[in-house]
């Protein structure tokens, strides 16, 4: 990393296409970065913080102090008149006046005009907007849905794929290439179309406000045949024809060499998985009826009011949301562009 910021054309001085890609760096990461940096600090900002404007980048809210007698009243700093200067605590408005009292002395009330005193601003990040999600919402048993969709829904997508592309690469029977044809051009009906019919067989299988009828419908996926039969053409057939000869199985083949070969390509195939699921929101709202039965991206899509919209809990919500995925790329990005050079070029 050192290396690569510090890396310049001319030996002795920077030329001015060093200073053109730096800056090309310098906007690139803004532009990518930027958006989830705001979101991760206005996730620990209180609801005021959040309606405060301007807005800030950093969480900011007003200062709140305890005075004896008056409960906690929030702190502002007066910049006009006989108490300029001072940290008054405010204890009621009315109109344009504004009722403050000293902490120090709260028996004594001073009114003074709402322009003579700007609200005293700190830094505070709330917490609380994470923790109060597993108190007032049933945020765990949500969170479990989510988990329990995507990681069977992956585990049996990586494993009904590779069996396709397995026959579709390493068998030879009439009309396999028909087949595969075939499989690819349902990539061109969008889900829209099947939404119906598939929430029809859904219904009368009794999967509805299950996850299981999240999981069955996109099993098997063309995309992900796709990805794993053109990594498993490259795969020596020599290496069958030996398992063969040393009275391997079928199933023993499948499963000791070709899966461990195209482990690049399952873990690409794993990625896409999981961010199709865990980010998924058409079919499990159509499917899904009940809260109890939600994942995050329906929990997410309930804070939505028509009224109000409880955007402390949202973007907090939102930030969970993004953590799984993103551990799950940063495991296995090494096999990332390896996967896709794998399946794509050769």
């Amino acid at each position: 990393m050192a290396n690569l910021l510090t890396a310049r054309r001319g030996r002795l001085r920077w030329d001015w296409t060093d200073w053109a890609a730096h800056l090309y760096l310098v906007l690139g990461t803004l532009v990518m970065f930027g958006p989830v940096l705001w979101l991760g600090l206005s996730s620990v900002k209180s609801e005021s913080g959040l309606q405060a404007y301007p807005p800030t980048i950093l969480p900011y809210e007003q200062a709140r102090i305890d005075v004896p007698e008056r409960g906690t009243l929030k702190l502002f700093h007066v910049t006009q008149g006989e108490h300029a200067g001072q940290d008054l605590a405010e204890v009621r408005r009315l109109g344009l006046q504004s009722q403050l009292v000293d902490p120090a002395n709260p028996g004594t009330l001073i009114r003074l005009p709402i322009e003579a005193r700007t609200p005293v601003m700190r830094l505070h990040a709330a917490w609380e907007n994470f923790t109060d999600l597993f108190s007032q919402f049933s945020f765990a048993r949500i969170v479990w849905n989510s988990v329990f969709i995507t990681v069977v829904a992956t585990v049996l997508t990586l494993l009904v794929n590779s069996m396709a592309a397995f026959a579709l690469s390493k068998y030879k029977f009439s009309g396999r290439d028909q087949v595969f044809l075939l499989m690819l051009a349902t990539l061109m009906i969008p889900p829209t179309i099947v939404l119906v019919p598939n929430y029809l067989i859904a219904s009368q299988l009794g999967l509805t406000n299950s996850p299981w009828g999240v999981i069955w419908p996109a099993v098997a996926t063309p995309t992900g045949v796709f990805l794993l039969r053109q990594y498993m053409l490259t795969l020596p057939d020599e290496l069958l024809e030996a398992a063969r000869m040393d009275h391997a199985s079928e199933w023993r083949i499948y499963w000791r060499i070709i899966l461990p070969l195209s482990s690049p390509a399952l873990a690409v195939l794993a990625i896409f998985s999981v961010m199709w699921r865990w980010n998924e929101f058409l079919w499990p709202m159509v499917v899904l009826s009940r809260s109890e039965s939600f994942t995050l991206p329906l929990a997410l899509n309930s804070f939505q009011g028509e009224l109000t919209t409880q955007w402390h809990f949202l973007l907090a919500m939102t930030v969970l949301t993004l953590l799984p995925v993103t551990a799950i790329f940063v495991v296995l990005q090494r096999h990332i562009a390896q996967g896709i050079a794998s399946a794509g070029v050769k």
